[in-house]
């Protein structure tokens, strides 16, 4: 299996943010995340690490714009 779990990086601690993602694909402002079962997430993120041997993606937040 080459698919891995997504974090979501606040500070220095790291939350789940999604398990066994398949695909990451750029979209809009952000990412778009697909699971293997098809379920998608949308996160306004950057990839700050990936460690594939690991199965450990970590995401970092992009702030949202308010202009």
């Amino acid at each position: 299996m080459c698919e891995a779990n997504a974090y979501l990086k606040a500070g220095e601690s790291e939350t789940l943010f999604m398990e066994a993602v398949d695909v990451i694909e750029p979209y809009g402002d952000g990412l778009k995340l697909v699971d293997i079962y098809g379920k998608q997430l949308f996160v306004q993120a950057t990839i700050k690490n990936m460690n594939l041997l690991n199965h450990r993606i970590i995401l970092e937040q992009v702030p949202v714009s308010t202009e």
